[in-house]
């Protein structure tokens, strides 16, 4: 498991002064940059080979609030990849400096070839560093159906 360790500062904060919602996704993908950057994916290596990542979708469960001056530990486990490394999927918990369970988070992303503007698989030298991280029990293959589970489809005002 990945381990991201963050302070909520007066920027995180929202009108109710506790941590925004927006710090949430902050910190989450911060912990995921950092992951990637970990795994060798730095953003030298995903300019090299024209990649991005795209988010689909977070859904983010609080349970209790977080206030200002809390130090803040967000984890990260890769809970699904697809075949060719194009889908990934990450869960997020956050927790409090004693261990309390304050927020729940699940994503859904994708790799996008930046010359192309669609979505690519990874190269095999990439791909292939998730293999240790992939171990876990809830871990699985992912498909493109995967990511249309919630099927949500545009509507046009046109």
């Amino acid at each position: 498991m990945y381990v991201k360790n963050f302070e909520v500062r007066w920027s995180d904060i929202d009108a109710n002064r506790h941590m925004a919602n927006s710090a949430y996704v902050n910190f989450a993908g911060h912990t995921r940059m950092g992951f990637f950057e970990e795994l060798g994916l730095t953003l030298t290596k995903l300019e090299e080979y024209h990649l991005g990542p795209v988010v689909f979708y977070e859904h983010i469960y609080y349970f209790k609030e977080i206030l200002p001056g809390t130090p803040v530990r967000v984890t990260l486990e890769l809970t699904g990849l697809a075949d060719d490394g194009r889908f990934f999927e990450f869960r997020h918990n956050f927790y409090d400096g004693k261990g309390m369970h304050m927020a729940h988070c699940e994503m859904m992303g994708a790799w996008n070839d930046m010359r192309h503007r669609k979505l690519t698989g990874l190269p095999e030298d990439l791909l292939s560093k998730f293999d240790a991280v992939k171990s876990m029990d809830e871990f699985r293959i992912l498909t493109k159906e995967d990511t249309r589970k919630f099927a949500k489809q545009p509507k046009n005002l046109v």
